[in-house]
């Protein structure tokens, strides 16, 4: 056996070792991972407003104190579209 032939079986006996660990993990009922910073219903807050362009993304990052690529990744993919808030005119009399 080559010393590339060694190194690679130990590589797949740490791969399997690593997966059957984190399966037992999961059957304790450990989840693994960062917990999100966002709550479902805070994410469900910051949807209707961004969407209404009522507020951008950094007004909602100052509401919620996290940061824009947090926002955009709890906002809802498929009716979110990177945009400006809307330009509100003034009328000159």
């Amino acid at each position: 056996m080559t010393l590339s032939g060694l190194a690679e079986l130990q590589r797949e006996l740490t791969v399997a070792n690593t997966n059957d660990g984190l399966a037992a993990a999961r059957t304790r009922g450990h989840v693994g991972g960062r917990p999100p910073k966002l709550t479902p219903d805070q994410a469900a807050l910051a949807q209707p407003p961004y969407d209404a362009r009522e507020e951008t993304v950094q007004q909602i990052t100052a509401i919620f104190g996290c940061p824009r690529s947090t926002v955009y990744g709890h906002l809802d993919k498929a009716t979110t579209i990177l945009r400006r808030p809307k330009k509100t005119t003034v009328k000159k009399s």
